[in-house]
């Protein structure tokens, strides 16, 4: 699965990684079931999968408001981007 993967244009020009790496493996762990190994690849998977499904439904549901839920997915998700990602840059 990994040859049809798109490569990471920030580690294959500057040689590191982007707050987005990792995530397309993280999907395919999903797909295989491997959830605990989705989370280890990609810390930010579930909350950023909510993220999308509550967008999804406010498209869908015009009858109720959901900003508040998708500005608090998105705001936690990106918190959990960006801490993962110092952790990698710092501990590795």
């Amino acid at each position: 699965m990994e040859e049809y993967m798109l490569p990471c244009l920030s580690k294959k020009l500057f040689g590191i990684d982007c707050l987005g790496c990792g995530i397309q493996r993280a999907i395919v762990l999903l797909l295989e079931g491997e959830f605990t190994a989705a989370f280890y690849m990609y810390p930010a998977i579930y909350t950023m999968l909510l993220f999308f499904v509550f967008i999804g439904i406010s498209f869908v549901d015009k009858s109720r408001n959901y900003h508040k839920i998708i500005m608090l997915f998105g705001t936690v998700t990106a918190v959990i981007m960006v801490v993962s990602y110092l952790y990698k840059v710092i501990v590795y």
